[in-house]
């Protein structure tokens, strides 16, 4: 029992992680409506901006560690906003108004140049966070078996968390939500209504770039690092782990990526390690099929 409490307790910080990215993922599929595997390649950069910085700060500069750690988020930050509302602008934009198909090709080069750039402005090194807050936190004991989170964990999950609330609240209660859901449902009678489909467009994509950016700062305060190929795994999965709960609704799809963390866990808890990403993947595919033919059928 405690065993299934502790593998439970596991799953949720990562169902934030997936929940705040399949969120902001559902947010800039609603303009592009197109596979975009870079918003997974902002992800994976803002972790190694992040490390770039931090180590430029605590080594060079001898800066104590919350200062170094400041430094990297706010460059991890700028310079993923500017990458995202650079793509959104110049390379997205133009595509989804005169090729749509051609998004996903564009996604896979912009994927390329990020973790190129990342990988070449480290010198091919993994560079490694030291370890903070991870004091553990004991929710439950059986004896000698503690059910435990460390504080790393449990600021994760609430600022995930409230990523997802403040967005949900942002989307089902300003103007600029139901000003989202216009341009999502028909662009042109948005636009004829008064509504700037590209302005709508440029702001949800930016907002996009923002979430990935924070989801792969506080990600990477966790795991202590970001791997340069880290961009094309993230791109795959939160592409597909934002189908389980469809891409009409974020909060649907934030909610169904969570589920998705939860039965990723327990299989890495009870079946062999080694067939998780298998099982995973093919899962996620399995699903992805199913909700495109319940629509095709609709």
């Amino acid at each position: 029992m405690a065993y299934l409490l502790q593998q439970l307790a596991n799953a949720v910080p990562l169902a934030a992680l997936y929940a705040a990215l399949a969120f902001g993922y559902a947010v800039a599929f609603g303009v592009t409506k197109r596979a975009d595997i870079t918003y997974g390649a902002i992800f994976a950069f803002s972790g190694q901006i992040l490390l770039l910085f931090t180590e430029l700060a605590f080594v060079r500069f001898w800066l104590v560690l919350p200062a170094a750690l400041a430094i990297g988020a706010c460059a991890s930050i700028l310079y993923s906003l500017g990458t995202g509302l650079w793509i959104g602008r110049s390379i997205m934009l133009p595509l989804v108004r005169t090729s749509p198909n051609t998004v996903i090709v564009a996604a896979l080069g912009m994927m390329i140049v990020l973790m190129e750039t990342a990988r070449l402005a480290a010198d091919t090194r993994a560079i490694w966070l030291p370890p903070f807050l991870n004091d553990v936190v004991v929710f439950w004991s059986d004896g000698p078996f503690k059910v435990t989170l460390t504080y790393i964990q449990l600021v994760d999950t609430v600022l995930m968390s409230a990523i997802v609330a403040f967005g949900a609240l942002i989307l089902k209660r300003t103007s600029w939500g139901r000003v989202w859901r216009a341009v999502t449902d028909d662009p042109l009678a948005a636009e004829l209504c008064g509504t700037s489909a590209d302005r709508v467009f440029l702001v949800a994509y930016t907002a996009a770039s923002l979430v990935a950016a924070v989801c792969g700062i506080l990600a990477t305060f966790y795991y202590g690092s970001m791997d340069f190929g880290a961009g094309l795994m993230f791109g795959l999965k939160v592409l597909l782990i934002s189908a389980v709960g469809g891409y009409s609704d974020p909060l649907r799809s934030a909610g169904g990526a969570a589920a998705l963390a939860v039965v990723e866990t327990m299989w890495g808890a009870y079946g062999p390690f080694v067939w998780r990403d298998l099982v995973i993947f093919s899962l996620l595919v399995l699903l992805l099929v199913m909700s495109r033919r319940e629509r095709v059928m609709l």
